[in-house]
């Protein structure tokens, strides 16, 4: 969650780190610090608490400059967020210091008997923990030292160490969080994700658990925590550098909300035949006599991802008729699920790095169950422990709060349902076509309704004072619901619930009141009689709001006559398939979030408390 950045090379590395860290202030932080080792021989270290520019400061009050070195931006897990817990930590001689993200579970003992041996600790955090251990077998060889080091510690970390005794090196670990290291020419990179280097090179590799990078200014040697050598593919990321800034919007979240329709033809080009309406899947270690035998999906994901899961359900059942179930990843695998080998696991990660949907995979493999991830990051953890993978293909997501990955999971869930319809037999071919034809118009409907910003500032203008939102929907639209709601709460503060409408008289009913905005996803597909149904039974909801004298806003189908008589507010959305049609009611949702926060002056794409992977647990 935290952000590494290291150089080795012959730059001045301290613009380079910095650069690196403010293209993972997305990840959330609260203090920062770098470590350089400087043309005379001695360690520079500079930190700060609160943003990267107090750190900035700092470095032009007192600068430090060299050719290699570390950074970090911190977000406080054990340790108030202060100058003095701010990365990098160091060890009692001052020689060796490390930036750590993760948690050591073991830091107490580990520290008390570092103390009894005679260390002396500065900080509150379980990171410096790490910088004794290294002290501690330090004989002369930085990498050894490291490799006897996390032997000890329990828990998740991923390091980046140097030592002014063994210089001109950086020796990373992982163990859990991410790692990547990206080889330039003549020049050696380390980060905790793709942004922060990727301005300075496309080839990189991702670290996996238990191994080591040592980098030098003659390249990355590889081993894993015994010392044994390891092998590594390089890939060549495709993300261009430019897509990773602003590109001229006030926010990243904004536009990364425009960029919904790009994404979503990247998510389908190539997967989907529509002559035809055939799906092709690659990158597939589970053959279609698998995939028809399967008696069971299980779908596990966290946060937003989970929203798409349970849309996901909808989804399968209808066009696979296979029974599918979705769980939270952090409470998978404390449960002691049933899991059987005729079952198939679908993880799903915009970073595929999330520690609990990464532990519950393992649980699910462990368990004999198959799984396959769905997934924005070419070569993550999640990807590299699945059998199969459907990447997204939406780029990187710099904004916190999860836009364009959402609306490509739910892309990448309909080809699922669609493959698996198709491979067990349960779709026709007529069928699949005409719902490949209605998927493939997706991405031009919302550019539809992208083209309507200025309803969503007017919305957001006149509802920005609520203290309370409550958000509504029924069948595939509840998950809807549920992402709306959490859009709001993660930018705007404003506490925002999501509901299913058929169960408002089992308690939301009762706060109801004027000064509480109640959003209804009252969208239909008229030629389905069972989504016709439902959206007669969400009139009534309606109904029932207004008779509270709720302040209610509909997102309903273009042309929709019935819905405008009741509510205050009409968002229309063009016509889709019930299945499709949640793809096209979420980004009135993030726009409508989006004017709420701006208008009430939050950080949008940094909101206080979250961080964009959440890689511990």
């Amino acid at each position: 969650m935290c952000g590494i950045v290291g150089y080795v090379g012959t730059q001045r590395a301290v613009p380079i780190i910095l650069d690196g860290l403010k293209r993972l202030e997305y990840r959330g932080y609260d203090s920062a610090g770098i470590a350089v080792y400087r043309d005379d021989e001695t360690l520079g270290i500079r930190r700060a608490s609160g943003k990267l520019r107090n750190l900035e400061d700092v470095l032009q009050i007192d600068p430090v400059d060299g050719c290699y070195g570390i950074g970090h931006t911190r977000w406080a897990t054990h340790g108030r967020p202060t100058e003095e817990n701010a990365h990098p930590h160091r060890d009692c001689t001052g020689d060796i210091v490390v930036v750590h993200n993760g948690i050591v579970e073991n830091y107490l003992p580990l520290k008390e008997q570092l103390q009894r041996e005679g260390h002396t600790f500065k900080t509150q955090t379980d990171t410096e923990v790490i910088a004794h251990l290294v002290e501690k077998y330090f004989e002369g060889n930085l990498e050894q030292a490291v490799q006897r080091a996390v032997k000890d510690l329990r828990g998740v970390f991923a390091l980046s160490v140097l030592s002014r005794r063994d210089p001109y090196k950086i020796v990373a670990a992982r163990e859990g969080p991410p790692v990547v290291i990206g080889l330039g020419k003549n020049e050696y990179f380390v980060a905790s994700d793709v942004p922060a280097i990727l301005s300075h090179t496309r080839d990189m590799f991702f670290l996996a658990d238990g191994d080591m990078a040592i980098l030098t200014p003659d390249g990355v040697r590889l081993c894993d925590f015994n010392g044994n050598h390891v092998n590594r593919a390089v890939q060549h990321v495709l993300w261009d550098p430019i897509m990773a800034e602003k590109g001229g919007y006030k926010h990243f979240m904004l536009k990364e909300i425009f960029e919904q329709p790009r994404a979503i033809r990247d998510t389908t080009i190539g997967r989907v035949s529509q002559e035809t309406g055939r799906i092709f899947l690659e990158e597939m270690d589970i053959t279609p006599a698998e995939f028809q035998a399967f008696r069971q999906v299980r779908i596990i994901a966290c946060g937003t991802s989970w929203h798409a899961a349970l849309a996901g359900k909808f989804m399968i059942e209808k066009l696979a008729r296979i029974p599918v179930e979705v769980d939270y990843g952090s409470e998978f695998r404390y449960r002691d699920p049933i899991v059987t080998a005729d079952s198939l696991t679908v993880v799903i990660s915009q970073s595929g790095e999330t520690a609990d949907t990464l532990a519950a995979q393992r649980e699910a493999k462990q368990k004999g169950s198959k799984t396959l991830a769905i997934c924005n990051v070419v070569g993550s953890m999640i990807t590299r422990e699945a059998s199969g993978s459907i990447y997204t293909h939406a780029g990187p997501e710099i904004g916190v709060a999860s836009t364009k990955a959402f609306t490509c999971q739910l892309t990448a869930l309909a080809i699922l349902a669609l493959y698996l319809g198709q491979t067990r037999g349960h779709l026709t071919e007529a069928t699949s076509r005409d719902f490949v034809q209605e998927l493939l118009l997706i991405p031009g409907k919302i550019e539809t309704i992208l083209g309507n910003d200025r309803l969503y500032e007017d919305l957001g203008r006149k509802l920005f004072r609520a203290k309370d939102f409550l958000y509504l929907g029924r069948g595939a639209h509840f998950p809807i619901a549920l992402e709306g709601a959490l859009k709001l709460k993660e930018i705007s503060y404003i506490h925002a619930e999501g509901y299913p409408a058929g169960e408002m008289k089992h308690g939301p009913n009762a706060l109801i009141d004027e000064n509480l905005p109640v959003v209804v996803l009252a969208t239909h597909d008229r030629s389905d009689p069972a989504s016709c149904l439902l959206y007669e039974k969400t009139l009534s909801n309606m109904q029932e709001v207004k008779a509270r004298e709720g302040r209610l806003v509909a997102i309903v189908t273009e042309g929709d006559t019935e819905a405008r008589k009741i509510a205050d507010d009409v968002i229309e959305v063009p016509a889709a398939p019930d299945l499709l049609a949640p793809i096209l009611e979420i980004v009135p949702l993030q726009l409508l979030a989006y004017h709420i926060a701006v208008r009430l002056g939050c950080d949008v794409d940094q909101p206080r408390n979250l961080a964009k992977s959440v890689t511990v647990e």
